[in-house]
């Protein structure tokens, strides 16, 4: 343990003092290219996002190998780890000098990337020879070996202007290599490594160092380290380009002044470990994230010229920083990063002292890969904004978050700690003689559920399952709206200058239906790890990443169509909320209830499509939101269209639902789960049958409402579409939600068959009116068929938890009757929410099915007709193995229609 350290001062000063000069020298050569990356970029004539991407390639390799290093300087101790890393660090520079074109350049950048994996290995040597109460100011002070970006941008230029860039590689080379060699020579291994090595201890197995990392509050440290130090590196890089292009800055002075950041942002490192140790890190953080944030919205708000009508004229201003204050107030930012990269390890040795390699190697890791994101995600807002404060302002952002993300963790652990006492205070103190504990006091985690009981249900838990039912519906219907906004969007891109093909249209809209699916799966077993209200708060807000980029992606028809396809995908995270939020729901509920509540709950969730389809024709009419949405789009055969509202408009609602789900909703205790607790649905053979029954309802539900629209534009053109198109997800949502009972009463199965019976008759309608020509025929087919789609979706979902009850007595018999029920709960939630992860796929291949149809034979016919036989399967397998007499639903249902019989006579 770090507070046994037996180490003398003097041997602890040269461990600090040789780690530290090293990583000075590593972090030298890891921004190398931010001075002469100018110089290749001139000499190969490459773009911004090119060479973005270059000068980020040295940090993804310095990212991804902390992690790995830190675990080899645990098993191997980081004398030797430590100078083996800067000898291959040297050839792979020098190798540099042989690179003729850009792959060769972005292959050699790889390996000079291994410079930066030297940070985990200093932090796991250093924090072995301290103790606890030190290791803050220890790790400060080896921390400001960052400043070797400085020395880099002070000296590399110099360097190159004499003799080339060629040289710079050539120095910094040799003077890592030779330090590596020193290092070997001269260190000592750490007092905990040398004691397992002399008692013949093993080292630790990768699962032991690794065990940490399942820790959400680790992946919290990542987030904090991304920003204090993922953007300092990704400013470091940055800045000589920024201003150079802004402020017409030679090299030289770009890089010096680049240099006074990059020596902010490390020389204080230290001073931030001695606040850490003093103060607490928590504190420090809290003083960073609150001056980053001040200092960042000044930083990204762009130059502006102001016109104000006064009272005798026009008055005339401008917002402009001059590069003189943009410096300064850069290098007061670099202060605050570097009092934040202390504290973030501050917290590893404290919280995990047996962990340090792994768990600040991780930790390293994601802030590493920051500062390889960042400079690609600045070229590209760059291009995509051609607003060059644009960076500052994705800083800002990522700020408020790690901000937002802490304070919450804070209050939560004070929560666990002293619930009681704070549930007993007023929210302020002037309300102190009103205030009533037992009335304000909302428990998020609920320790005792139990809804099959009818007097648990009657006082408390139908209320409970009620709230939070409603605040699910409105957060999953902002989920289908914005998964199915690009179906309406792509429909109308060639109208406002986008030139891209029928196929490339095709697969923008059916791209979001592909992720949205993939993300289901692994939505599928969100709730019972992060518990239903956290990971409900995290879904909902995901989905404003595609609300505003496609708000700013479509008002520039040079916008190129990989940034239209990230933006597709991103789309999904709309659909993979689906899956977890039935997951959710299906705890809440008594199974007398459940197939209602997930009626209404995927039903009204449904709705979105249809709002969406309605609402998005209209608001992109007009400028609703002013000056602040942009200007409108030049329609091709006249007329104009604010495309953007399309994205923009979901925005205030998706930051209602947040805050409601996060102040309104609960987690249940018994409905915590492992993953490997959950994964024993893929052992289960009507997982995979129910996969195929699901995919059959509501995989044709939503890939129908995915490519209606354009099947239809593109099979009747002279039909203004969007006009009617969203009646078939309305016809779908609410059928879904206004038929679950028809289940409920009568048996999931029964009205399962009977739904695919239809479908295959009114699919095989809908062919008859394409190959006549007839929309009205065509249109009506369609409704019909997201009328029984809806049915269906309520009935399967209806049957899962019926055959699970069947299924566990049998496969389980050892267990007792409440075990049994929880384990029951469990599988039919795991499996709701597993079967609409697959069935979600149907949004990516009905509209891919479209446009191969079209291709291949000109007619989507083709498509449909695979559809029917596939609507014929399921009727087969619903019928084989639930309905026919002695099926496994057929006896429950048929004693169920007869007792409602009964009672209706």
């Amino acid at each position: 343990m770090p507070d046994r350290v037996t180490a003398s001062i003097p041997e602890q000063q040269r461990a600090l003092w040789l780690s530290t000069t090293a990583f000075t020298l590593c972090f030298a050569v890891w921004t190398i290219f931010s001075i002469v990356g100018l110089t290749i970029k001139k000499e190969l004539g490459l773009t911004e996002f090119q060479y973005g991407l270059l000068i980020s390639t040295p940090i993804l390799t310095g990212s991804l190998t902390r992690l790995i290093l830190g675990v080899w300087t645990e098993r191997f101790g980081g004398r030797i780890v430590f100078a083996s890393q800067m000898i291959l660090t040297g050839l792979a520079t020098w190798a540099l000098t042989w690179a003729n074109t850009y792959p060769q350049f972005l292959l050699a950048a790889l390996g000079v990337g291994l410079a930066g994996g030297s940070f985990i290995i200093g932090v796991a040597y250093v924090s072995k020879w301290f103790p606890a109460g030190r290791q803050g100011t220890a790790l400060g002070i080896f921390g400001m070996g960052n400043v070797g970006a400085a020395v880099t941008k002070f000296l590399a230029p110099f360097v190159l202007v004499a003799w080339g860039w060629e040289a710079v590689a050539q120095i910094w080379a040799l003077g890592i290599a030779l330090m590596g060699v020193i290092f070997f020579l001269i260190a000592r291994d750490d007092p905990a490594f040398a004691e397992r090595r002399a008692k013949g201890l093993a080292a630790p197995s990768l699962a032991q160092q690794f065990a940490p990392l399942k820790n959400l509050q680790v992946w919290r440290f990542a987030l904090y380290y991304f920003f204090v130090f993922g953007g300092f590196v990704a400013l470091a890089l940055w800045l000589p380009h920024y201003l150079t292009d802004v402020y017409g800055a030679d090299v030289r002075l770009a890089g010096m002044a680049a240099a006074a950041f990059s020596l902010a942002a490390s020389v204080f490192r230290a001073y931030g470990g001695m606040l850490s140790d003093r103060f607490g890190a928590r504190t420090v953080m809290y003083w960073t994230f609150g001056f980053s944030a001040v200092l960042l919205f000044m930083l990204s708000y762009p130059p502006t010229d102001y016109v104000v009508h006064g009272k005798d004229g026009l008055i005339s201003f401008s917002t402009r920083m001059g590069m003189l204050p943009f410096v300064l107030t850069l290098f007061v930012l670099g202060f605050f990063m570097s009092l934040g990269k202390a504290a973030v390890f501050k917290h590893i040795p404290v919280y995990y002292p047996n962990h340090v390699g792994a768990v600040g190697g991780l930790v390293g890791m994601i802030g590493g890969l920051g500062g390889f994101v960042l400079p690609i995600v600045f070229g590209a807002l760059l291009d995509l904004t051609g607003i060059y404060t644009s960076c500052f302002a994705l800083l800002f952002g990522i700020v408020v978050v790690s901000a937002a993300w802490m304070h919450l963790s804070v209050r939560a652990m004070e929560r666990r700690s002293h619930g009681k006492a704070l549930d007993q205070l007023p929210t302020f103190p002037e309300l102190a003689e009103v205030h009533d504990p037992a009335r304000t006091a909302m428990p998020r985690v609920l320790e005792d559920w139990s809804p099959e009981e009818p007097q648990f249900w009657a006082e408390k838990g139908r209320r409970i399952a009620r709230r939070n039912l409603w605040i699910s519906i409105p957060a999953l219907l902002l989920g289908f709206s914005v998964w199915m906004v690009w179906s309406m969007v792509v429909a109308r891109l060639p109208a406002i200058g986008f030139n891209f093909t029928t196929e490339q249209l095709f697969w923008l809209a059916a791209l979001p239906g592909l992720s949205g699916a993939t993300l289901r799966i692994f939505y599928s077993f969100m709730v019972p790890i992060f518990g239903g209200r956290l990971w409900t708060t995290l879904s909902t807000a995901s989905l404003l990443l595609p609300a505003l980029g496609i708000g700013y992606a479509v008002q520039n028809p040079e916008t190129p169509y990989v940034i239209f396809l990230v933006l597709a995908l991103f789309c999904g995270l709309g659909g993979g909320n689906f899956a977890s939020s039935m997951a959710n729901i299906a705890y809440f509920f008594p199974k007398a209830e459940k197939g209602n509540a997930l009626a209404l709950n995927a039903g009204l969730g449904n709705l979105g499509v249809s709002a969406m389809q309605f609402l998005v024709p209209v608001v992109i009419t007009a400028g609703v939101f002013g000056a602040m949405g942009g200007a409108p789009q030049q329609l091709s055969e006249g007329g104009q269209l604010w495309m953007q509202n399309a994205g923009f408009i979901w925005v205030p609602f998706i930051l209602m639902a947040t805050a409601a789900a996060w102040l309104g909703m609960n987690d249940i205790a018994d409905a915590r789960a492992s993953f490997r607790e959950q994964a024993v649905i893929f052992t289960r053979k009507h997982n995979w049958l129910m996969c195929v029954l699901y995919t059959g309802t509501f995989g044709s539900f939503i890939g129908y409402s995915a490519g209606f629209p354009l099947l239809t534009k593109l099979a009747f053109p002279e039909v203004n579409a969007l006009q009617y198109v969203f009646l078939g997800p309305l016809v779908g949502a609410l059928s879904r939600a206004g038929t679950g009972w028809i289940s409920d009463r009568f048996g999931g199965g029964r009205v399962t068959f009977w739904t695919f019976l239809g479908m295959i008759l009114v699919t095989f309608g809908v062919i008859s009116a394409l190959q006549a020509g007839s929309f009205m025929a065509f249109f009506a087919g369609f409704m019909a068929l997201f009328f029984l789609t809806g049915v269906g979706n309520a009935s399967t979902f209806q049957m899962i938890p019926a055959i699970m009850g069947r299924e566990i007595p049998r496969l389980m018999p050892d267990l007792d009757p409440v075990s049994r029920r929880k384990q029951s709960e469990r599988e039919s939630a795991a499996i709701i929410a597993f079967t609409s992860a697959i069935a979600a796929y149907g949004a990516f291949f009905i509209p891919k099915a479209y446009g191969s149809s079209i291709a291949m034979t000109g007619s989507p016919v083709g498509a449909l007709w695979a559809f029917l036989a596939f609507y014929a399967l399921c009727l087969g397998i619903t019928w084989a193995f639930y309905t026919r007499p002695g099926g496994l639903l057929h006896d429950i249902e048929h004693s169920r229609a007869a007792a409602v019989a009964a009672q209706a006579a």
